[in-house]
Order: structure tokens, then sequence, then C-alpha cells
């Protein structure tokens, strides 16, 4: 992690419109159709969160966007992604662990299945630390839920996804899925294509 100056960047008229604002957090919501994830999941025995939680990284991946974060009153770049995950622990409560982005789906399960399971296990939650953005990530999925708007806490500007319970129709399976961002790390239209983006992941996704 390294402060940048945004005059240099795309975000230079985002960070002075929106650093300073009382709630520069935006949410959008989409359904998204995860039929082939669901497919794939069930054909190869794999966890579903999984593919998941690596469609929406390898997605964000491709935007440079995604790489910055207003982090207190600075703008910083990051080298690396990650994406946060909720796991339940042994004493019924829950830890958070981060998950680094690895361009092949196969090292990311690896570490997915050691890090979730370690997660599990501990008292504590597992971060990579400063290296890395980390895209935080929730799965509801005991309800089907149309949207979803976090807190905004003030301290904790990372990108957010959390979708619900999926529904099985006659064709296809669908879900709707929820994304907030800071206004200053992106606009509407890198938003936006990261979702369209998102979906076309989903639907050519191999393993």
């Amino acid at each position: 992690m390294r402060e940048i100056d945004p005059k240099t960047t795309s975000r230079a008229k985002a960070f002075d419109l929106w650093m300073k604002a009382t709630m520069p957090m935006v949410t959008m919501t989409k359904r998204y159709d995860i039929t082939h994830l669901r497919r794939l999941a069930k054909r190869k025995g794999i966890k579903l969160n999984m593919l998941m939680c690596y469609a929406i990284v390898k997605a964000a991946s491709e935007f440079r966007e995604f790489y910055m974060l207003p982090v207190g009153d600075k703008l910083m770049e990051f080298d690396n992604l990650a994406i946060n995950t909720i796991v339940k622990t042994a004493e019924g409560g829950i830890n958070t662990c981060d998950i680094p982005f690895s361009e092949d789906i196969h090292s990311f399960e690896a570490d997915y299945l050691r890090i979730t399971k370690e997660a599990s296990r501990s008292t504590n939650d597992i971060t990579l630390g400063e290296d890395y953005m980390v895209i935080g990530s929730s799965a509801l999925t005991k309800c089907e839920l149309d949207s979803v708007v976090n807190v905004y806490a003030g301290f904790w500007n990372n990108p957010f996804v959390v979708w619900s319970k999926y529904h099985r129709g006659w064709f296809r399976t669908t879900l709707s899925l929820s994304f907030q961002f800071h206004h200053t790390q992106m606009d509407g239209p890198i938003s936006t294509a990261f979702l369209n983006r998102l979906q076309e992941v989903m639907n050519t996704l191999k393993y």
C-alpha cells in the first residue's frame, strides 16, 4: 500500500467531491443468473460460495479503480486484491477472513479452503494486512432478499458485496446481489461495467 497523488489518477475530481462527504457510499443492486455457477458447483463437488468469491474478485481485478482506495484523508494504491468472507466458528459465532486473489482458480480454491477452515477454528479474524485492497462479502443464504444496504462506519471504505439465497426457476437460478462502494473509488460507469463484467465471468467460468 502506498499513497498516490489523486491528481495523477482518474479519481482527481471524485477525490475533491466525495472525500469529505457525509455519506460517500453508493449501493447498487442487481439480479444475477448463476445457473452456470450452481451447475458447476454440483458437477465438480465444489463450494458455490467459493465460486461466487472468485467470480467477484476476478471481475474486479480487471478494473484499475479496485486497486485504489480512500484511507483516512489519503488515496492509497495497492498491488494486490483479496476478498473477505464470513465463516461460522465452532462456538457458534462468526469470523471474517481474507482470501488473496489468484488468477488460477485452483490456487484460489486451495487458499479459500485452508483459510476458511483456519478461521472457523480461530478466535480471531484472519487478515492479510495492508498489502491488499480487500473486497468485503457476505452471503445471506437463509433468505431471498431484494436488496441490502450496508452500514457506513466511516473508517472502512472498502467495497462490499452481499448476496442472498438463490432462487431456482424452471430453467435458471438467480440471486440478488448488492454492491456498495466509496464514490471516491469509482463512479457509475466503472461500477456498472464491473457489475456487467461479473455476469460475464459467472457465465463463462471454467474449473
